[in-house]
């Protein structure tokens, strides 16, 4: 048999447009034995709110992610000139976490500003095939890069940069990995990765959708600034089906459904240019 299938352990942004109770300094649960994806399954994504008290979100939550990015709800704004990244290499690992492939920053990996507020790169995972989706389109994989302030007064604490992948040239940064993530098929383990630098994770995008949702794993903590480029890159078929063969098998496809959008609001951050003048600026 390929593999076991016993389970162990699975922003950006923004001008405050929404302030939510909710802290976000809650983090995604680690042990992915609590949860999979398997649909119909007990512990699948329509059950996760009622498998602990603290989940209740992923069941009662009206801003939860992932959603559709649709042109006819979207609003643009022109983006915010200091809303900008700055990221540098550090010592990291990447880890099977069983549920998704990770990878750790364990110093200091730099940080995106927003509304002139620093949230610190910690972690990129990946989804296969994409959570979110463009007017209804879902593509291959989604690279989800985790960022947070640690500032207790702060309502929204994590902000996440999402970018989408279909099916084309390899991806550079996924090449540095392959070799890595070949040697973590079915296993969960951590390998060290040295000096590693998040700036090689292209983002040329000039253009981004925003709006406030939750994380996309148990417990589903709301208040979360996201970020999603609008340009979609490549990934080889290759480095795809290593991404799925590496986690346990109910994680294959470890895409949360779609939720609600429940009246939120969806916006296209675009660059300022002679056309976009009069649009309204970002804070």
């Amino acid at each position: 048999m390929r593999r076991s299938i016993h389970v162990t352990a699975s922003l950006i942004l923004c001008f405050v447009l929404f302030l939510h109770p909710a802290s976000t300094r809650a983090q995604e649960v680690e042990d992915e034995r609590e949860f999979d994806y398997a649909e119909g399954s007990e512990k699948g994504p329509r059950r996760w709110g009622e498998l602990k008290k603290e989940w209740a979100a992923c069941s009662n939550g009206d801003m939860q992610s992932p959603i559709d990015m649709s042109h006819e709800r979207v609003k643009i704004i022109t983006r915010h000139h200091h809303e900008r990244k700055h990221y540098k290499p550090a010592n990291a690992t990447v880890r099977n976490r069983g549920h998704d492939i990770a990878i750790e920053w364990h110093g200091d990996a730099g940080s995106v500003i927003i509304n002139g507020t620093d949230y610190f790169l910690k972690s990129a995972h990946w989804h296969s095939p994409s959570e979110h989706t463009i007017n209804g389109r879902r593509y291959d994989l989604e690279l989800h890069m985790v960022h947070q302030n640690t500032d207790k007064n702060l309502t929204n604490q994590i902000a996440v940069i999402g970018v989408l992948y279909k099916i084309g040239k390899p991806d550079a940064f996924l090449s540095k990995l392959m070799r890595n993530i070949s040697s973590m098929i079915d296993r969960d383990v951590e390998k060290e990765l040295g000096m590693f630098d998040p700036s090689d994770i292209k983002m040329r995008s000039k253009r981004h959708y925003r709006y406030m949702g939750s994380l996309t794993v148990p417990p589903c903590t709301e208040g979360v600034i996201w970020t999603i480029n609008k340009k979609v890159k490549t990934a080889s078929r290759k480095q795809i089906k290593l991404l799925r063969e590496a986690v346990h098998d109910y994680a294959e496809r470890n895409a949360r459904p779609l939720q609600a959008r429940n009246r939120r609001e969806i916006y296209l951050l675009s660059p300022a240019g002679k056309n976009e003048r009069k649009r309204p600026t970002l804070l």
